[in-house]
């Protein structure tokens, strides 16, 4: 940072409606840095400095505590949190410009606090222009996620451990879920089902909203409002992941809701599958980040082709577009604090070199709209997607979901076992 100081602001509390405030969830840039769970709160970071890591925090109050919850406070801060100094939050603005005046570049990145957002540009023109002979003063205001988000792209051993116990949870849920589906039962009863072993396990609750999409809702993305009544003969597709610590699962899987597949849905499964497997094997050191994309994308044509579901040519289909009435959204994100991580895919104009400690998601699919005039009825309303996570390893790649059954004969021979 050269000098610099970085400050980043805790996430705002967010109503629900009228006086019911949502369960609090900490802005994970500010979480990644501080491991500080409570709103209100400003870290300012200033490497090199007497004080490198200062926090503003909400005081002790046995009032409000008795309502809301305790509060760690300022001592807490220090002893808890690690702050080199601590402050109430009352003392922020007398303390913060003394922080920000002589360094050289100030990093903030604006947030959902629109009067702090303006109080950061306010003083950063005060100390600028309070400066100005000197040369003293801020030149620069930047964001700090250039640095930040390049360090939460690669894991530490920590968050590795923290990511597989999400997982692990969510793995769980997903094998409970493919015992307990049965024909006649409602999507919401499998969500619950899922919601329960998250918490039971000992996570936070879901990454994001888990989608339990039978039959034709397969079909939709991010189908969520999870209220249909699921009939044999169909499938599930179930995109479902823990939070545990802050970090995220997000593993998919598609299933039979009777006992096997039936008709065509075997043959797309497979092919799915077949995409997957060779899409996992892309991801090494060294290979750009669209290899399993690029090599999941050739498997599914060149299987859309010989299923008759396109015509032609695998390079005329690709070029054409054509696969995106069954293909369209890409394979891999990065996976970690958020679902969809932070890091760019792409440097110098390039595809990014995969390195080890990264973790991303590898997830094709294919999906045959209930409507879809290219292809015959038996196709139609069809919807699958198989997704793991996986570590960027030294040797190649680990999957840290690979628990989940996958595989057509392990899904039935769950499914025989099931309820339904």
């Amino acid at each position: 940072m050269d000098g610099g100081v970085a400050i980043f602001r805790a996430a705002p509390v967010s109503i629900r409606s009228h006086d019911v405030e949502y369960p609090f969830r900490q802005d994970n840039d500010f979480l990644y840095l501080t491991g500080f769970p409570e709103p209100e709160a400003t870290c300012v970071l200033a490497p090199g400095a007497e004080h490198p890591f200062t926090l503003f925090v909400r005081p002790r109050d046995k009032d409000k505590e008795i309502w809301t919850g305790l509060r760690a406070g300022v001592d807490g801060a220090r002893e808890i949190y690690g702050a080199d100094s601590a402050h109430t939050v009352d003392e922020l603005d007398a303390r913060l410009p003394k922080l920000i005046e002589h360094a050289p570049v100030v990093y903030y990145a604006p947030g959902r606090d629109q009067r702090f957002n303006t109080r950061i540009l306010d003083l950063f023109g005060w100390a600028r222009d309070n400066h100005a002979r000197s040369g003293a003063g801020p030149r620069g205001l930047l964001d700090p996620g250039t640095i930040l988000h390049e360090m939460r792209l690669i894991k530490t051993p920590e968050e590795i451990e923290a990511l597989e116990r999400a997982i692990t949870i969510a793995a769980g849920a997903h094998e409970h879920a493919m015992r307990e589906a049965r024909p006649g039962a409602f999507e919401y009863e499998i969500e619950a089902l899922i919601d329960y072993t998250f918490r039971r396990c000992g996570a936070t609750g879901p990454a994001y909203p888990s989608i339990v999409a039978s039959g034709p809702n397969a079909t939709i993305l991010h189908y969520v409002e999870n209220t249909r009544q699921m009939r044999d003969g169909e499938l599930l597709l179930i995109d479902a992941g823990a939070e545990y610590g802050g970090y995220c699962a997000d593993v998919t899987r598609t299933f039979p809701v009777g006992a096997r597949f039936a008709g065509r849905q075997r043959d797309l499964y497979e092919l799915v599958l077949g995409a997957q497997e060779a899409a996992i094997e892309a991801v090494r050191p060294g290979a750009p980040f669209d290899d399993p994309h690029r090599v999941a994308l050739d498997v599914l044509v060149d299987g859309l082709l010989a299923l008759g579901l396109l015509s032609g040519t695998r390079d005329a289909a690709l070029e054409s577009g054509t696969y995106r009435r069954f293909y369209m959204h890409r394979t891999s994100h990065w996976l970690g604090m958020d679902v969809h991580d932070v890091g760019v895919y792409r440097v110098d104009d390039r595809p990014r070199a995969l390195a080890p400690g990264m973790v991303l998601t590898v997830e094709p699919g294919l999906y045959v709209a209930p409507d879809c005039e290219h292809v015959a009825p038996e196709w139609r309303g069809i919807g699958i997607r198989i997704e793991d996570d996986v570590l960027v390893t030294p040797e190649g790649n680990r999957v840290l979901s690979a628990a989940v059954p996958k595989r057509p004969d392990a899904i039935e021979s769950a499914r025989a076992t099931s309820r339904g």
